[in-house]
């Protein structure tokens, strides 16, 4: 895109309706009067509840004459206890639609509420490797707006929810609860601290690199990873440097939603143990990730070559080798001072085994390209631990 697409508005209907561009907040009561929605309860994270863009997005629906609720209770990785609580606050508000606003987590909140409010199924039914349920009546209408450039679930139906008894992340989901929006408003992502938007950003390119390298032929999925790790080399560490380049926040905020589209294909590895890890230690989401993914991509990498080859043209790595684009990657992360080991950010070394037991079951590991074994597992979780890179 040239830089004038990027500060224009752009509407796609693909794989749901998209209003991406500067200032699209502003058309959320109109948007929310032509899908149907009355009385929206607003679903977002503790960590966003207090910024501004909650008062902006609750002003913009006064104007239009809508009531609206909010839920903040959410977690940085959402616990089943708390998708319950916000079924109660949707029940209790009389509310018709929801509104999920904020980074990754407010959104898994938001899509798991939407399954569960309405249908008298009980939220694990809907888990991913589970037969679809059979859900009458039909969801209450979702629009999502993400608030940071990384998880690139605005436009699936998708969620990753904690079981707090197992200790586990499970991902849910249902083919008729896709959102009705998707609200790409790069506005809402300026100034976001350098340390989240260098996690978040770390998040879109391993959704991208994840998923392209899912053995299969799927070219569109291939084509929207590609175009988004391109967009996210170009735009990351531009947007850490400068929090309010709204061009770069713009790259980011498209990479990352075609990342996360393309993911649809599947995931690896890297999602499967850091599911795990957030689970039990409750550790941002994205930071995990790009700690995990050097050591991933030594597993997976070797054979790949050209997989890699493609990659390293999309991100504009001159030396294509395997080796050679997994010590460019390891640089951009050290240039968005990604920590280099998960015990740095409180992960035990004695907890390896324990994650590796849980991370084989994890959706995400049935799709990587290569087969791992628990205690191979194991070794790599042991590794991100005590020196990623």
């Amino acid at each position: 895109m040239a830089k004038s697409d990027f500060l224009e508005p752009q509407d796609w209907t693909i794989p749901v309706p998209i209003a991406f561009g500067p200032g699209r907040l502003a058309e959320i009561g109109d948007r929310c009067h032509s899908i149907g929605i009355k009385r929206p309860l607003v679903v977002t994270d503790r960590g966003s509840h207090s910024l501004p863009f909650i008062g902006q997005l609750q002003a913009c629906l006064a104007q239009s004459g809508l009531e609206s609720g909010l839920f903040r209770d959410i977690s940085p990785n959402p616990r089943d206890d708390e998708i319950g609580a916000g079924c109660a606050a949707f029940v209790a508000g009389d509310h018709d639609g929801i509104i999920a606003i904020g980074g990754g987590s407010a959104m898994d909140g938001g899509k798991a509420i939407c399954l569960t409010v309405k249908s008298g199924v009980d939220l694990w039914a809907f888990e991913y490797e589970r037969p679809v349920p059979n859900v009458v009546p039909e969801f209450p209408a979702l629009i999502t707006i993400p608030t940071t450039a990384g998880t690139g679930a605005e436009t699936e139906s998708t969620a990753m929810v904690t079981h707090v008894v197992k200790g586990m992340k499970f991902c849910i989901w249902h083919p008729k609860c896709k959102p009705a929006l998707a609200l790409l408003d790069p506005n809402l992502t300026l100034g976001l601290p350098p340390n989240l938007t260098a996690w978040t950003g770390a998040d879109a390119m391993t959704h991208a690199i994840e998923s392209y390298l899912v053995p299969g032929f799927h070219p569109l999925c291939d084509g929207a990873a590609l175009e988004g790790l391109s967009l996210v080399a170009k735009s990351l560490p531009l947007s850490v440097r400068e929090p309010n380049n709204l061009e770069a926040r713009s790259g980011m905020l498209v990479g990352s939603c075609l990342a996360g589209i393309s993911f649809l294909k599947g995931l690896g590895l890297v999602h499967a143990i850091s599911h795990m890890v957030g689970a039990e230690y409750d550790t941002q989401h994205g930071l995990t990730n790009a700690i995990i993914l050097p050591v991933v991509l030594r597993f997976n990498l070797p054979g790949l070559d050209a997989k890699v080859i493609r990659m390293a043209e999309a991100m504009g790595i001159e030396d294509r080798t395997v080796e050679g684009f997994i010590r460019a990657v390891e640089s951009m992360l050290d240039g968005i001072e990604i920590p280099r080991s998960l015990g740095e950010i409180g992960v035990p070394a004695d907890c390896a085994g324990r994650i590796a037991q849980k991370a084989i079951q994890d959706s995400a590991a049935a799709t990587n390209p290569r087969r791992a074994s628990v205690a191979e597992i194991r070794d790599l979780v042991t590794t991100a631990i005590l020196q990623a890179r």
